[in-house]
C-alpha cells in the first residue's frame, strides 16, 4: 500500500469517529476546583515526567484564547461557555505529554503531510476554515493558532487506535483507558494544588461530572459531532 493510501485511510471520517468514541473519556475537562496549599515546584503549573509546565506557558495559552474570543460579537457567550479555561488548558497540556509517551511506545508519529491532510479534512467537514475556527473558539476556547495541537492529537490518537486494533466497544474503550492510565502513572504527574490534583486512572484533572470534548465537528447534515483532539 502506498504512503498516500495509508494516510488517506487514517484520515477517513470513519476512523476519526472511532477515535472520538474511544478517546472521549480520556479527554474530559477539569471541573471547578477549590484546592489550595503550598507549591512544591514554584512557578510550575505541573510537572510531568520530570519536565515542568510553567504557569507562564499555561497563562499564554489562556490569553491567546481569550484575546481571540474578545474580538467576537459573541465574546460574552464564549467566555461563559469556557469559564474554567485555565484548567481545561492545563488538562490538555498534560494529556499531550501522556499522548506523546504512548505514541512513542507504540512507534507512532504524525508526519507533516498527515497533519496537513487531517486539518484540510476538518476544514472541509466544518464548512471552511473560518467555521472551524469559530466552532473551536466558541465551544472549546481553542485559539486559531492552537488548532494544529488539536489536529496532532487527533492524528496520533487515530493511529494508536488503528495500530492496536481497538474497536468502538466498551472493551475497546477500557483497553485504551488502561493504556493511557499506565502511561500517566509512569510519568509521576504532580499538579500545583491551585489547579487541583491529577487522576491517573481517569487521565484527567480531578474527578467531575462534566466532560468537554476537545473538538466539535459541525456538519450541515449531522449537526454537532465530537472529534478527538
Amino acid at each position: 500500500m502506498h504512503r498516500r493510501d495509508r494516510a488517506r485511510r487514517h484520515d477517513s471520517p470513519a476512523r476519526r469517529r472511532t477515535a472520538l468514541a474511544l478517546s472521549a473519556a480520556l479527554l474530559a475537562a477539569a471541573p471547578l476546583l477549590t484546592a489550595c496549599g503550598g507549591e512544591a515546584h514554584p512557578g510550575a503549573a505541573a510537572v510531568v515526567g520530570g519536565e515542568r509546565i510553567d504557569v507562564s506557558s499555561l497563562q499564554a495559552q489562556v490569553k491567546a484564547a481569550r484575546d481571540a474570543q474578545a474580538t467576537s460579537p459573541q465574546s460574552a457567550q464564549m467566555i461563559a461557555a469556557t469559564g474554567d479555561l485555565g484548567r481545561q488548558k492545563l488538562n490538555g497540556m498534560i494529556f499531550d505529554r501522556i499522548l506523546a509517551k504512548v505514541a512513542d511506545e507504540q512507534g507512532v508519529t504524525a508526519s507533516r503531510a498527515e497533519l496537513q491532510e487531517t486539518r484540510a479534512a476538518f476544514v472541509r467537514e466544518n464548512g471552511g476554515e473560518e467555521r472551524l475556527e469559530a466552532v473551536l473558539l466558541q465551544q472549546q476556547g481553542v485559539a486559531p493558532g492552537q488548532i494544529d495541537d488539536v489536529v496532532r492529537r487527533n492524528v496520533l490518537m487515530t493511529k494508536i487506535i488503528d495500530k492496536l486494533g481497538i474497536t468502538e466497544t466498551p472493551e475497546g474503550q477500557q483497553k485504551l483507558q488502561e493504556l493511557f492510565a499506565a502511561a500517566s502513572k509512569s510519568l509521576d504527574i504532580d499538579v500545583n494544588p491551585r489547579y487541583g490534583a491529577w487522576d491517573d486512572a481517569k487521565v484527567q484533572l480531578d474527578a467531575g461530572t462534566g466532560t468537554t470534548p476537545w473538538l466539535l465537528r459541525v456538519t450541515q447534515d449531522q449537526g454537532a459531532e465530537q472529534l478527538p483532539g
